[in-house]
């Protein structure tokens, strides 16, 4: 029986398919977070960034980087689920390409306010991205 499931799955669908899904939760949630929590994320960042050249656009960032989030997780979620479902991979490919970029975003912010440990956490997160995209071309 379980071989028989293990048969009807192509590997290929199943990495696109967890890849695309694990970042729809890390951004779905990270997203999610920014809206219901605006105020308390705001007032962490406008300090983070505080002795930055970052220090005057500080809600223009959050904001960008939210709705960023938000697009990029529901695609991700849409499209891991039409992998698995179906095949298909396109909706897949451009949510994992606006993780990418958005991982990119933070990590630029991360090296200008000094947080050098935050902006080391981002590299494995953008490197599954860069293998989730080459996994979806």
């Amino acid at each position: 029986m379980i071989d028989e499931i293990l048969n009807l799955i192509e590997p290929i669908y199943l990495i696109q398919s967890l890849i695309s899904l694990f970042f729809a939760v890390l951004f779905l949630q990270s997203g999610i977070d920014k809206v219901v929590d605006w105020k308390g994320n705001l007032e962490w960042l406008v300090e983070h960034f505080s002795k930055s050249i970052l220090k005057g656009i500080v809600p223009m960032m959050l904001a960008t980087v939210t709705v960023l989030e938000l697009i990029a997780g529901v695609l991700c979620l849409v499209g891991g689920i039409m992998v698995a479902a179906t095949g298909y991979r396109g909706i897949a490919f451009i949510g994992v390409m606006l993780a990418a970029v958005n991982i990119l975003f933070l990590f630029f912010g991360q090296r200008l306010a000094k947080d050098y440990p935050g902006a080391a956490v981002l590299v494995g997160y953008f490197l599954l991205s860069i293998f989730g995209l080459y996994f979806l071309r």
